[in-house]
């Protein structure tokens, strides 16, 4: 049972690291608390070498529901000629640090998301590399409903993945999107039956977990960088990642497990 006294729990499978929010009696919405817990387990398990892959998913019935409004770093002081809060401040100190964790994590991370991700907790969940998503699950970008614009990367994020026109609509009407419709336009890899998304999402991260750490965050990188260049740019780094790929174990191991007709163990991370 979960400890809700805990903002984020933690459970190793192996290699495969699931942390789970932790705050289900407000749909796991960010404080302080749950910011901190989440870098600080992330932060770890980059220096951790037995970690090869990491699952976030959400406690109860939703994943994420973005920021908690009732959060003092950002709860607007409603009393007549009060200062506004700072949020870019918010964003600087915990948003930005949040998505560029997952952004340049040296090994895969993927949503499982079993519930409602709204605002940056959608946008959380984009961030990773493979987004599960239960059937009944949904995404909502909530943020023009409170004045605001994407954030956790969602401005960048999302156009990348659907195209301009749905990232405006989506965006700007900020309306929910079913798992399957989300499937469908290509903004999360794959919806699946809810009582299937634990089983589905354990069996991929142990694929993912198996697979040569390296050679996985080079091809985010290059996928990232391909967007700032032509095909020449694209080629130039292919090459240059290839040449340090392929002075690697992971290289090595994997040509000879091919002759030898075995399954190949890789080592590097």
């Amino acid at each position: 049972m979960a400890d809700d006294a805990t903002p984020l729990l933690s459970r190793r499978d192996g290699a495969v690291l699931t942390l789970t929010l932790n705050r289900p009696q407000a749909l796991n919405s960010f404080d302080g608390a749950l910011h901190e817990a989440l870098i600080g387990a992330l932060k770890a398990a980059a220096g951790d070498a037995g970690v090869r892959c990491v699952v976030i998913t959400g406690a109860g019935r939703g994943f994420c529901a973005g920021q908690d409004l009732s959060d003092p770093a950002i709860a607007p002081d409603l009393t007549p000629g009060a200062a506004p809060k700072d949020i870019g401040k918010l964003i600087e100190e915990r948003y930005k640090p949040l998505a560029l964790a997952i952004h340049h994590f040296p090994v895969p991370v993927i949503a499982a998301v079993n519930g409602v991700a709204a605002g940056a907790g959608a946008n959380l969940a984009l961030n990773c590399d493979i987004v599960l998503a239960a059937k009944s699950a949904s995404f909502i970008q909530a943020f023009s409903k409170i004045g605001l614009i994407p954030d956790c990367g969602g401005s960048w994020l999302l156009p990348r993945l659907v195209g301009r026109a749905n990232a405006m609509a989506l965006a700007l009407l900020g309306e929910k999107c079913s798992a399957e419709e989300a499937q469908r336009i290509g903004l999360i890899w794959r919806c699946v039956a809810d009582d299937a998304l634990a089983t589905e999402t354990q069996a991929l991260a142990a694929r993912l977990a198996a697979l040569p750490a390296k050679a996985l965050a080079e091809t985010r990188r290059a996928f990232d960088n391909a967007d700032r260049m032509g095909l020449d740019g694209a080629l130039s780094l292919e090459a240059d990642v290839q040449r340090r790929l392929g002075m690697s174990h992971d290289y090595l191991e994997g040509v000879s497990a091919f002759f030898a007709k075995r399954a190949p163990v890789f080592k590097d991370r």
